[in-house]
């Protein structure tokens, strides 16, 4: 008869708060992380030595053909949209393309004067 002591095995550490953590981790960043929607068109903005950040949160994008989207409406019903959501002093961002000619530049910033923005910032990307 065997009467020894038997050999004791390590515990092993569980894997299992880990995984906890991990998931946790995940849900939380998942549950505060802004998901932004995707640009309507593809916007090159033009170059400039010195970029602020702008406050406005009206956002129209004007691509380098001229065509104009603010939030999910194009063209005359953007302009009409973004005329009913101009209030006060709110400044209007516009996203525009850096290959837009001037003159049509003028005349989209002249619609943006008509709809009673007060002020526009242009989005630029520091070189």
């Amino acid at each position: 008869m065997d009467f020894s002591h038997p050999v004791k095995r390590k515990a092993e550490e569980s894997i299992v708060p880990m995984i906890n953590v991990v998931f946790l981790l995940l849900i939380f960043f998942l549950m505060t992380s802004q998901i932004t929607p995707p640009e309507p068109f593809d916007v090159s903005v033009p170059d400039a030595e010195t970029v602020s950040e702008p406050a406005a949160e009206l956002l129209v994008y004007v691509s380098k053909d001229g065509a104009v989207q603010f939030e999910d409406f194009a063209n005359e019903t953007a302009w009409q949209r973004l005329a009913g959501r101009v209030e006060g002093k709110v400044p209007v961002k516009l996203r525009v393309d850096a290959d837009l000619p001037a003159r049509d530049l003028s005349k989209v910033l002249s619609r943006v004067a008509r709809t009673g923005a007060v002020s526009v910032e242009i989005v630029a990307a520091q070189k």
